[in-house]
Formats: C-alpha cells, structure tokens, sequence
C-alpha cells in the first residue's frame, strides 16, 4: 500500500506483482502487518486471488477493496492493527479484516463498526468468500496469468517458507495457541514440492519459519522419523538454496541440525527464542527453566560448528522479575555470547495468564533495565563484528543504489539482523547474487567490505 513504505516499515508489506490491469479487472489492496509467519497467509490469499483474476494494487486509491492481516500478539500490535484498519477505511472505505487480531471480532467492529468482513488467522476460504462478496470476481483466462512462483510479498531472491502452523507450548505470556491452535505442521513433500518450486523461480535463499520448528512433524501419528525437522533441512539443504531456520526451540535433537549446518548443507545459523536466563523467571513463565543447560548446549553446538551464528529474543521486566534474576540475565548474556539480540519489554496481552501474575514491574524499570540489556547485547555485537575484519564471507546481495550495495552474511536474516555494504566496485551487482567479500570494516551491527 502506498502508505507502507517497505524500507521503512517491513513488516508492512507491498504486493511485488505487476502493476498494470486489464480494463475492469476487478482489484484487491493488501496491507500485512506481524510476523513472517502473517506474511506468508498474505501471500497465500493473494496468490488465490490472483489466480482467480484479480489484480493487486499497490496503493488505495486502486483497490476496489483492501484486505488488512492482523497481529493480535501484544497490546501494542493490536492498537497498530486498529490504526492500520481505521487508515484504510479513511483511504478506500472497502475494508475486510483477516489474522491474529481476526480471532476477537467484537475487538474490532467495536473500534470499526463498517468492515465489511472479519475472518481469524488462516481461514483462506473465509477471506475469499468475502471478498467475493465485496468485490465479485471476473477472471479472464487468456488474459489472467498467476506468475509461476504465487504472489510474493518479498524480494524475488528470498521467501519466507511456513513449515507448520500452531504451537503446543503454554508460556504464560503468549496467546498464540489460542489464537492459531496446536502445533499442525505440513507434509513433507509439500513443503518440499514448494521450495522446489520458488528455487526454481529465482529464489535463492529458504527462510524457514513455524512457531516451532525444531518440532515439525511431531505431531504425526505413527511417523517413521522421531524428528522430521532433520529429513526436511537435508532435503531443503540438497535444493541449492541457503536455507535458514528460524524459531528453532533448543530440544537436544538440535543437535542432530548442527552437523549439516557444518557441512553446509542449511546455514549455520540458529535462530532461538531463549526469552530470559533465571530459572525461576522462566518458571513464571512456563517455559523450561535449566539455564545452565542451555549454555551446555550452546558449546555443544559451536564445538561442532564454530562459524554458527546465533540470534536470540529476551524480555525483561516481566512480572515478578527482581533485579537479582535481571543481573542473572547480563551475566548469562556474557557468558553465552550470542551474535544476535532482540529484547522486548513486557506488556500484557488481553488472554495471556502472565496478566494475572502478581508483583507486575513499573514502566520506568522495564525501560531503564532495556536500555542496560542492549547495551549488553551491543558491546557483544561490536567485538564479534571488529573480529571479523580481515576476513572473507560469503554475501548475498539485497539491494543495489547509486551510492552501495547491501548485502546479508550467513549471520544475518533479512528485516532483523545486520548488514555488510559494498561501496566500492559494486557495479554490475543484482540482487540475489551471492559472491565473497572482504570484510574492511565494523560497527555495532554492520560490516563494510570490498569484493574478493
């Protein structure tokens, strides 16, 4: 939408499909909030509604209607899925609501009484029949042509890959089983026949992602594999393509992953939601609470794969958290050294049973203990990337302007890590290409280098 700015909001979508349409041809408008996981179901319906004729606009003013997809995680998110709802109703007025957020209907038609539709997260069938009923469709087959790849709503050169939906955990802080049910993850040859399919058409690196990946499968009776997770990444591995997994819950069988990161069949990159390192904060928040093992595991895994890059969310100031249990977590931090880190400072989510706990933490605790973790986290960036200098590693190319190109290492996931910048001898770079580079330079979060 022409009020999503991708550089500037990326988890605000815009639909990368041509932008010419047929005289008539009827047209739907997508703004995606949340997650990759959200942005995979936008690219879903998308792909149904093209291949039933309709166009994608890119902004409002084209769309004959416009779907918004929701996030509905944190009280912060809703009130941004409000304002994104309200935003296109005031810019088109034809509203249709779907995602997280879609599963409290009332939450929504109170605060925006004239959508014409609210459907909950993954209900494809739903999101069709209503804009079938806003917008009736009118497909021309000569005419109407759906790219072989889908709708993407990412750059040609990666995609998002959804494994499973749902979640079996319980942590008391998260609503998300309630709101996308138990873990449901997708056969194998389907996930496989897909990936083959975006490699096929450009694709050059497989975001793996799932509220649980290390978990895939599990949920099969009767299955020949105890963790279908490590068929899946070897049969991913052999396409070609950088793999990279994302939400990887750090069960011992993690460890069976590692070794085909070393062999460089997927990247040796684990992206792993720790969210706190004292026990008795992560029983609060009935989560697995053997701190210490986690850093066993963790050497466990460099010692097999030393290049393994780890990236990691935390939240503080959750209820009950003391500035003993916080000071555990720097000391953690240290001592684990992760190369990536994300931190959030808690807040309540409507459903979530962390609301009901007592001894909530006051607001100028959370910012000022946040502001102490990413200052951690930071110094940790800095050294590991200073240590980089003079190296050489492995880029694939984002971006190309005027003044460099952007580009990701192994380490880096796109939207939420950092980058390496080439801006000397960039010419004749395009996005997806993957080349060596020599690292000259470091900062907090990013490199500088020069080609190979």
């Amino acid at each position: 939408m022409s009020a999503n700015p991708p550089d500037l909001r990326p988890d605000l979508a815009r639909a990368r499909v041509p932008e010419d349409r047929r005289a008539g041809q009827p047209t739907i408008g997508m703004v995606s909030l949340g997650c990759p996981k959200a942005l995979v179901d936008s690219e879903r319906i998308l792909t149904r509604l093209r291949a039933e004729g309709y166009a994608i606009s890119p902004d409002y003013g084209g769309a004959d209607a416009v779907i918004v997809n929701t996030c509905g995680f944190l009280d912060s998110a809703k009130a941004e899925s409000l304002d994104a709802i309200g935003e296109a109703l005031k810019e088109n007025g034809r509203v249709i609501v779907t995602g997280c957020l879609g599963a409290e209907p009332d939450y929504i038609t109170g605060a925006h009484p004239k959508v014409l539709a609210v459907t909950g997260p993954h209900q494809y069938e739903q999101v069709l029949d209503a804009v079938h009923s806003a917008v009736p469709p009118d497909p021309d087959p000569f005419i109407d042509l759906l790219p072989p790849q889908g709708v993407k709503l990412t750059p040609r050169h990666y995609s998002y890959l959804k494994i499973a939906e749902g979640c079996n955990h319980a942590c008391k802080f998260c609503i998300i089983p309630d709101m996308r049910g138990r873990l449901a993850s997708r056969p194998e040859r389907a996930v496989l026949r897909e990936a083959e399919k975006l490699v096929g058409n450009g694709v050059r690196e497989l975001l793996v992602i799932s509220q649980d990946t290390s978990a895939y499968g599990t949920d099969w009776k009767g299955r020949d594999a105890k963790f279908p997770i490590l068929d899946l990444a070897r049969g991913l591995g052999a396409l070609g393509a950088w793999v990279r997994l994302h939400y990887v819950y750090p069960y011992p069988h993690v460890r069976d992953l590692v070794p085909l990161m070393a062999e460089g069949l997927i990247l040796p990159y684990l992206d792993v939601p720790f969210q706190h390192a004292h026990p008795d904060t992560l029983r609060r928040m009935a989560r697995p609470a053997a701190a210490e093992r986690t850093l066993e595991e963790i050497a466990a895994w460099r010692a097999v794969c030393p290049e393994i890059a780890l990236r990691s969310t935390f939240i503080v100031g959750y209820p009950g958290e003391t500035e003993a249990e916080f000071r555990v977590l720097l000391d953690w931090l240290d001592e684990a050294q992760l190369d990536r880190v994300g931190c959030f400072k808690y807040e309540n989510v409507a459903g979530a049973r962390s609301n009901a706990l007592p001894d909530h933490v006051s607001e100028d605790v959370k910012e000022e203990r946040w502001h102490r973790f990413m200052e951690k986290a930071q110094a940790i960036s800095e050294a590991k990337l200073a240590a980089k200098v003079g190296t050489r590693l492995e880029v694939i190319v984002d971006e190309v302007d005027d003044e460099a190109a952007t580009c990701r290492t192994k380490a880096d996931a796109p939207e939420i890590d950092g980058h390496l910048f080439i801006d000397e001898g960039f010419e004749g770079l395009a996005p997806g290409d993957i080349l060596t580079v020599e690292v000259e330079e470091a900062g907090e979060y990013d490199l500088w280098g020069r080609r190979a």
